[in-house]
């Protein structure tokens, strides 16, 4: 954003910061949403490149396609381990898992 607009912007009371700012987040907690973030991202990705759409992918995990269009999606409702356990089930190595969390 250029400077005069933000400058016109707050002056009329607009506030500008980070998202951590503005939900008031500690950075454990924005750590771990970056973390679930990434692989959600990352497990859409995988399951892309492995040329499956998201109901084979749930009928692998025994799941349903909703649950893997919310895990992909980031769903608050959608756990870590989850998230792991769905990379791992598509091939996914420790060490891919590793270069996700770094």
């Amino acid at each position: 954003m250029k400077s005069a607009k933000r400058r016109r912007l707050e002056a009329k009371g607009w506030k500008f910061g980070t998202v951590q700012e503005f939900l008031n987040l500690s950075e454990e907690e924005a750590a771990y949403i970056e973390l679930k973030l990434a692989l959600s991202k990352n497990l859409r990705e995988v399951r892309r490149k492995k040329n499956l759409t998201q109901h084979e992918l749930a009928r692998r995990l025994k799941s349903s396609q909703s649950r893997v269009a919310k895990m992909e999606a980031g769903d608050p409702s959608v756990s870590l381990d989850l998230l792991i356990r769905s990379l791992l089930a598509l091939g996914a190595s420790r060490k891919h898992l590793a270069q996700i969390l770094s």
